[in-house]
């Protein structure tokens, strides 16, 4: 099937999963990427062991509050046929020491970027054929799925993600954008 070319803005590319869908990607020789990371080190190296130039490496911590402008920028005006929301962080603590702060950047991280970004990116995905976010989640988000002590902070940004997923789709349906949320187990990152 002959695609055409399509650009990927990919957050959380610097290592485990994202770095995993950025690699995946590039196996499609018709694919462009935008790989978006605090730490880009896995990137470079990836850079560095290939002869592709479909790569386009942006280091940036998704909390500051430009970064929204930042992959604008990036993105430059291009369609982008595709967003994964990958960044995410995991906070494990007892019950008991949860503090507002560590509670606040998990769901900043995990709900409220993924969130900002999509508004910020919509023209760049809006069109025909329609533009695709998806988002990663985690079983620890799902309804009924196995929970684990620690994690209540990381399960509940989780699931708020996967609604976060279901209300875009509704507000972007018009626009011609699509949006979902791979609730994904265990993952060796």
């Amino acid at each position: 099937m002959d695609i055409g070319e399509r650009l990927v803005l990919v957050t959380g590319a610097g290592k485990g999963v994202g770095l995993s869908t950025v690699k995946a990607l590039l196996d499609h020789p018709r694919v462009n990427v935008i790989a978006v990371s605090r730490n880009t080190d896995g990137l470079r190296e990836l850079r560095s062991a290939t002869t592709t130039d479909r790569l386009e490496i942006l280091e940036l911590g998704l909390l500051a509050p430009d970064a929204c402008e930042h992959l604008k920028t990036s993105v430059g005006g291009r369609r982008l046929n595709a967003l994964v929301q990958n960044a995410g962080v995991l906070h494990k603590a007892e019950m008991g020491s949860h503090t507002r702060a560590a509670l606040e950047r998990v769901f900043a991280t995990n709900v409220f970027v993924p969130l900002e970004v999509s508004q910020a990116l919509a023209p760049e995905l809006s069109g025909d054929p329609p533009g695709h976010i998806v988002h990663i989640g985690s079983m620890g988000g799902f309804q009924d799925a196995a929970k684990f002590p620690g994690l209540v902070a990381y399960s509940s940004s989780k699931a708020a993600l996967a609604c976060v997923a279901q209300c875009l789709a509704e507000e972007f349906k018009d626009k011609g954008i699509r949006s979902n949320c791979l609730a994904l187990g265990s993952v060796d990152t």
